[in-house]
């Protein structure tokens, strides 16, 4: 890989985790959940829609470890491991798996519905997945209210966000592709 290609890898991941974190203070506590509803998983769905695989992968891997360390970078202006370990950690590793597969599913064509597909696949199924197995484990409350707590009051929104990052998604790709800038 040249050093233009590496560059470029670094530079569109910083940009990522920014939007990741800035959409971040986009956060809403449920009372019903320890899971609050935020901005970030438009932000994943974005991230897998415009960049390639390894691209989304250090976007969310930047954003996870800015996070670990202390910055607050998670829902709320939050950051340290013990969010990481804590209920909200399943949907944060969740987003590194849905990223990457959402840009693994996305193809090379700008298809719009095989990226609406691959943003449900990657943005809900697998986030959701990774969150309620976690939230199940360190909380003790067994999968089916996990499931009701962690997951089903976020599916209409998310529905919203596929279609968003889906819209937004194929119009950057559109324009990257035209001005070469294809990340």
């Amino acid at each position: 890989m040249s050093k233009r290609n590496e560059v470029t890898d670094f530079i569109y991941a910083a940009l990522f985790a920014a939007l990741i974190a800035v959409l971040g203070l986009v956060s809403i506590p449920l009372p019903i959940s320890p899971v609050p509803v935020t901005g970030q998983s438009l932000a994943i769905m974005l991230a897998g829609s415009i960049l390639t695989v390894r691209q989304a992968a250090y976007s969310v891997l930047t954003f996870l470890l800015l996070g670990a360390v202390g910055v607050p970078v998670f829902a709320g202006m939050t950051g340290g491991i013990g969010i990481l370990v804590g209920p909200r950690g399943g949907y944060l590793f969740g987003f590194l798996v849905g990223a990457i597969v959402i840009a693994l599913l996305k193809g090379q064509n700008n298809n719009k519905w095989r990226l609406a597909l691959a943003n449900m696949v990657g943005g809900i199924i697998v986030v959701y997945t990774f969150g309620m197995l976690w939230l199940n484990f360190v909380t003790g409350m067994g999968l089916e209210k996990a499931l009701m707590v962690g997951v089903l009051p976020y599916i209409p929104g998310d529905l919203f966000k596929v279609f968003a990052a889906t819209i937004i998604g194929i119009a950057v790709n559109s324009q990257l592709q035209k001005t070469r800038l294809r990340p």
